[in-house]
C-alpha cells in the first residue's frame, strides 16, 4: 500500500536523517584536513554529476528554468553559509554535541510554519517537540561552556538557516518541480562555495577521494529524501523526526571515534525515539481514517 500525506513525508525524513548523518560523519573527517568552505564546495561538486544524471533519468531537464529564482537564490546562499558554519562546528564538537544544539531547528521550522505556511500546529506536534527536546537535554546535559563556545554558536546559526531553507523549500514545492529544488541547491553550493574557497584551496590527498565519493552519494540521496519530506506533508509534522539523528550520532561517535554513550545519553535517546514513534502512530491512524 502506498504511503500518503504526512506519513509519506515522515518516512522520507527518516531516510534523509540517516543519509545526512552519514554525510556529516564524512564532513567531520574532511573538516579536519581542509577549510570548512572548501568542504562545503566539495559537498556540492561531488554530488553535482549524480544530480545531473538524476535529472536526465527523470526526463525533467525542461523544468529546470521554470522556477521562482528569488527563493532558489535565497536557498542557495543560505545553504552555503549553513554548510560552512556546520562544518566549522564539527571541527570543534563531537557529532552528538553538535546535533544536540542543532535540534533547535525542528522547533524553528514549526514556529515558521505558522506565519509563512499558515499551518495549524496540532497539540500532539508541540508535545512531541517538547518531549524530544527534553530527551536531548537528558541525553547530553550540555554545560554552559559548550553553549558559549564558537562551535556551539556556529551550530545555532546553522540551525536557524536550515529552518529558513526548509520553509522556503516547502513554499517552492507549491509551484516548482521537486527536481528543481535538488538541482539548483547542489549547483549553487558547487559554484558559490567553490568561488569562495578558491583562494584558500588545499589540494585533495589521494586517500581522501573515497571519502569524497561517500560524500557525494550520501549527500545526493539525503537531498532527494529531504525534498520529498517537505513536499507532501505539513512541516510541523515532519520536523520532529529530525530527532532520530541523535541515535545516528551516538552510533557514529562510537564506531568512528570510539566514544561510548553513558546511561543518561541512552535514556534521553530513548525518549527522543519514543516521541517519534508516538507521532508515527498518530499519523498512521490519521491516514487510515481519512477518506481516499
Amino acid at each position: 500500500m502506498l504511503l500518503s500525506g504526512n506519513l509519506r513525508s515522515i518516512v522520507a525524513m527518516l531516510a534523509a536523517v540517516g543519509f545526512f548523518s552519514l554525510m556529516d560523519a564524512v564532513l567531520k573527517i574532511l573538516n579536519g584536513h581542509y577549510p570548512p568552505i572548501q568542504v562545503a564546495a566539495l559537498r556540492g561538486l561531488s554530488a553535482w554529476p549524480l544530480v545531473c544524471l538524476y535529472v536526465l533519468w527523470r526526463r525533467e531537464a525542461g523544468l529546470l528554468l521554470k522556477v521562482r529564482w528569488p527563493l532558489h537564490l535565497l536557498r542557495g546562499v543560505i545553504g552555503i553559509a549553513m554548510l560552512s558554519l556546520f562544518g566549522y562546528a564539527l571541527k570543534r564538537l563531537d557529532m552528538a554535541e553538535a546535533y544536540t544544539i542543532f535540534f533547535i531547528a525542528p522547533l524553528l521550522i514549526t514556529l515558521l510554519s505558522i506565519p509563512v505556511l499558515k499551518e495549524k500546529v496540532a497539540l500532539r506536534h508541540w508535545i512531541a517537540i517538547a518531549v524530544g527536546l527534553g530527551g536531548v537535554v537528558i541525553a547530553m546535559r550540555p554545560d554552559q561552556g559548550t553553549f558559549l563556545s564558537l562551535g556551539a554558536l556556529a551550530v545555532l546559526a546553522a540551525a536557524a538557516m536550515y529552518a529558513v531553507t526548509a520553509i522556503a523549500g516547502r513554499v517552492l514545492c507549491r509551484t516548482d518541480a521537486a527536481v528543481t529544488l535538488v538541482f539548483w541547491s547542489i549547483t549553487m553550493w558547487a559554484v558559490g562555495a567553490s568561488a569562495r574557497a578558491w583562494p584558500y584551496w588545499v589540494a585533495v590527498a589521494p586517500a581522501d577521494w573515497s571519502l569524497i565519493a561517500a560524500l557525494a552519494v550520501t549527500g545526493f540521496f539525503g537531498q532527494i529524501a529531504i525534498t520529498e519530506a517537505f513536499r507532501h506533508g505539513n512541516a510541523s509534522a515532519v520536523a520532529p523526526f529530525e530527532y532520530t539523528a541523535l541515535a545516528w550520532a551516538i552510533a557514529l561517535d562510537w564506531l568512528i571515534w570510539n566514544t561510548m554513550p553513558d546511561q543518561a545519553t541512552l535514556v534521553g535517546g530513548a525518549i527522543v525515539i519514543a516521541s517519534g514513534i508516538y507521532l508515527i502512530r498518530r499519523e498512521q491512524v490519521k491516514d487510515v481514517t481519512l477518506p481516499p
